[in-house]
Formats: structure tokens, sequence, C-alpha cells
């Protein structure tokens, strides 16, 4: 069985960002994780459950623990 996958648009509209702010972080390195098949982009599910359960946080003095997703 395969990956479960969303495309960028999916992923946008599931972290509620813009494509363009998931393009940014491909550059970066700072968003969810993803695989590229030749000019196709896209995002395991179970990576995105990861960043979000990274920018989780506690308190608004707490530091998340992957790279912030607002540094877009």
């Amino acid at each position: 069985m395969g990956t479960v996958s969303l495309t960028p648009h999916e992923t946008a509209e599931r972290l509620k960002v813009t494509t363009g702010t998931l393009a940014n972080w491909r550059v970066r390195g700072n968003g969810p994780r993803y695989m590229k098949y030749g000019n196709k982009i896209y995002y395991p599910v179970s990576e995105i459950d990861d960043f979000e359960r990274r920018m989780l946080r506690g308190s608004t003095a707490e530091k998340p623990r992957g790279k912030a997703h607002d540094q877009a």
C-alpha cells in the first residue's frame, strides 16, 4: 500500500497557508517534508502530522520544537 499524500493545494488548505508559503518553506527547509516525482510535489500526511505536532506550543513563551511555520 502506498503512502497517503496531499498535493500542495490540499496541504496549503489544511495548514491554512498559501501554496506560495509552502514553496518558500521548501526552499528554506522549514516546512513539512515532501516528495517530488518529476515536477510533481506531494506531502505525505504523516509528515504533515509530524510538522503540526512540532508546531504545538503550551504557552506564548514556549518556542516550537521545529522551525516555525510563521517564518514565511
